[in-house]
This record gives C-alpha cells, sequence and structure tokens, in this order.
C-alpha cells in the first residue's frame, strides 16, 4: 500500500511567493498542500486545530514573524524555513544550527531539503526543534528578530553526535580555536561549535567576550588574575577549577587592560 503523503502548510506574506513555491512543490509527488496563508494569524488559527507534517514558514513578516508564529504554536510541526536574505535572520539559523532556504528557493536545495524529512513517519523532526527549551529559544529569537538591537545571545548550539543542544553563554569560560575546529570550554570540558572565532566576536555580547588571541575569545567574567611575565607577556588566570591560564597576545593586551580598567 502507498504511504499517505506529506501535508504541507505554506506560510509567507507575499502572495507571489506563496504561488512560486506551490509551482515548485507540485514536482514532489510525495507532497500534498493542504493549505496557505499570507496572513500569520490565519496560519495560526489553522495550524493549532490541524495537524501537518511540513510547515514551510516565511521569516519576515508584518504583525508576527515566523519565529513568533512558531511560540505560539501548541505543537511544533517540521519546519523548512524560507526567508529573503537578512543578516539577522541568517545569524540566528547558523548560531541555533537551524536549516534554512533563501528566496527565491532554489530548485536543488528545495529537494535536499525535503529530502530530509526522511521516509518514514512521522517525519524527525530537526534536532533543536527536540530540545526541551525550544519555547524560550523561539521567543527569543522572535524578539531579537523585532529588535536586531535587543540583549545579546544568551545561549549557543553545540554538537554532541547527530544531536544539537544548546549551552548558556553565561557558563562558557572561553572558545578557542585549534585544529581547524572552535570549541566553547565549560569547567574545562570542550564542545564543538560551527562558528570561527571571528564569527563568534562579532556575534556574542562585546561587554562579556572579549578576544585576547586570534585563536581565543574570553569571557571576563572568568577572570581572576592577570600577570604580567618578562619581555611583556601577560597571562590571565580563570577562576575554574582548574585555574586555567590563557595568553594574551601582545595586540591585545592594552585591550584587554582598558577593559578591566587596570
Amino acid at each position: 500500500m502507498d504511504k499517505a503523503k506529506l501535508r504541507a502548510y505554506l506560510v509567507d506574506d507575499e502572495e507571489l511567493a506563496i504561488q512560486r513555491l506551490k509551482r515548485l512543490l507540485a514536482d514532489f509527488a510525495e507532497l500534498e498542500i493542504v493549505g496557505t496563508a499570507t496572513d500569520p494569524s490565519v496560519a495560526l488559527e489553522f495550524l493549532n486545530s490541524e495537524s501537518v507534517d511540513v510547515l514551510f514558514l516565511d521569516i519576515q513578516m508584518p504583525g508576527m514573524n515566523g519565529f513568533e508564529l512558531l511560540s505560539r504554536l501548541g505543537e511544533q510541526p517540521c519546519v523548512i524555513f524560507t526567508t529573503a536574505f537578512d543578516d539577522y535572520a541568517l545569524r540566528a539559523f547558523e548560531v541555533n544550527s537551524i536549516d534554512y532556504l533563501v528566496k527565491p528557493v532554489d530548485v536543488e536545495l528545495l529537494k535536499r531539503a525535503i529530502g530530509k524529512l526522511g521516509r518514514f513517519r512521522p517525519v524527525t523532526k530537526a534536532h533543536w526543534q527536540q530540545e526541551e527549551g525550544v519555547g524560550e529559544i523561539l521567543k527569543e529569537l522572535a524578539a531579537r528578530l523585532r529588535n536586531p538591537q535587543a540583549e545579546p545571545l544568551r545561549r549557543i548550539a553545540i554538537r554532541v553526535g547527530e544531536r544539537v543542544t544548546f549551552l548558556d553563554l553565561s557558563g562558557v569560560a572561553y572558545f578557542v580555536a585549534k585544529d581547524k575546529l572552535t570549541y566553547a570550554v565549560v569547567e574545562g570540558q570542550q564542545h564543538c561549535v560551527d562558528q570561527t572565532i571571528a564569527e563568534l566576536e562579532q556575534r556574542l555580547d562585546p561587554a562579556r567576550f572579549l578576544r585576547i588571541h586570534r585563536a581565543t575569545l574570553l569571557n571576563v567574567d572568568f577572570i581572576q588574575e592577570v600577570n604580567s611575565w618578562f619581555a611583556g607577556k601577560v597571562v590571565v588566570t580563570l577562576k575554574d577549577r582548574r585555574r586555567t591560564e590563557l595568553t594574551v597576545a601582545r595586540d591585545r593586551v592594552r585591550m584587554l587592560k582598558d577593559r578591566l580598567g587596570i
């Protein structure tokens, strides 16, 4: 017996974008479009009363953005985000390890995204949607999308095998790059993240995280001591269990001292 088709719902505030996506999806026999909406409030009412297997969701919409819509749903469907290029939205996806399609949607990328839905029923949701705190994450992303100058990110995604989980940034002592990978260090334990040190420097709270070396981004709240050694070398000792010592690059010493007021 043939498998039932996947129920798909499309949300985008631009009718032309919905019509184009419908034409692209018509080539996927495994999908059935059960509804569309250009008004997020209409979509919210439908999605809270009907079950769908996959939601194609725009992010930048007037009145209620895509993250806010998701945060108001009683049950999270599998989501494929579609968005016009927006610096904050794309950074939010990357930091939280969320997949997305940039409009106008590319056919090959669409095929790959639908392929990720899996062959089994029910459709397996993305790892980030399976996290216990997904509701709070969505509310934070919704608020920051409305006001990109709002408070900085408070958590970051890390990969543990095939799963994605989230670290509270207040507990990260420092980020370090080595062997072409970047790690967040929490109580001496290293957790791999998807961003480079340079990317993290741009995205995290500059009042908390300071780059002290080309390979090290330090949480200044963890500084216990600053020691000057011979030949102008400066080392910071952290107030973690291991009393970790980190070397400050010479061209970063003045910046560190200015930040600490010493």
